[in-house]
């Protein structure tokens, strides 16, 4: 199948490159939007952050400004929200939290993002290694993104049909 040439070159912002400056509600919205439009239907709303803050799934905001750690992590919920229910999010932030830095999880979901992007749409015949760690946290990732790859891809083919 032939898709659009933006997955082909779709790269996500490594954390260093996220907002260094903290981002009203809005602007949280936008941004994440704004970087996650290439893949369809993986979106975030507002009023979806502001519930993901009542529920406890993301720290408060600081004077009202969301940090780059919580624009990380709602770029996860964003992306993994598509076929995981709110309690397993739960879990995988909580198993991330006591496992890794927000920074190394975070360019890991994005570089594997990238690679499992990059296989499911057939631009690469297999599967890069991504990280040192081989471990169940890894591979329930993995797996996340092999899911929510192949969603896209699903999406945007049946979207071709019209």
């Amino acid at each position: 199948m032939t898709t659009t040439t933006s997955l082909q070159d779709f790269h996500l912002p490594r954390y260093q490159d996220l907002p260094q400056m903290g981002l009203y509600l809005e602007q949280t919205a936008s941004y994440i939007n704004d970087v996650l439009a290439p893949l369809g239907n993986v979106s975030l709303t507002s009023s979806m952050i502001s519930n993901y803050v009542k529920q406890d799934l993301i720290f408060s905001p600081k004077k009202k400004l969301y940090s780059r750690q919580q624009v990380a992590e709602l770029i996860f919920i964003a992306i993994a929200k598509n076929v995981l229910p709110l309690a397993d999010l739960r879990k995988g932030l909580e198993l991330q939290r006591s496992s890794y830095d927000t920074q190394t999880a975070y360019d890991y979901l994005v570089a594997e993002l990238e690679n499992v992007l990059d296989y499911v749409f057939g631009y690469k015949e297999k599967l890069d290694e991504i990280g040192h760690d081989h471990n169940d946290y890894k591979h329930m990732l993995r797996n996340i993104i092999m899911a929510v790859s192949y969603k896209v891809y699903l999406d945007q083919y049946f979207a071709k049909l019209g």
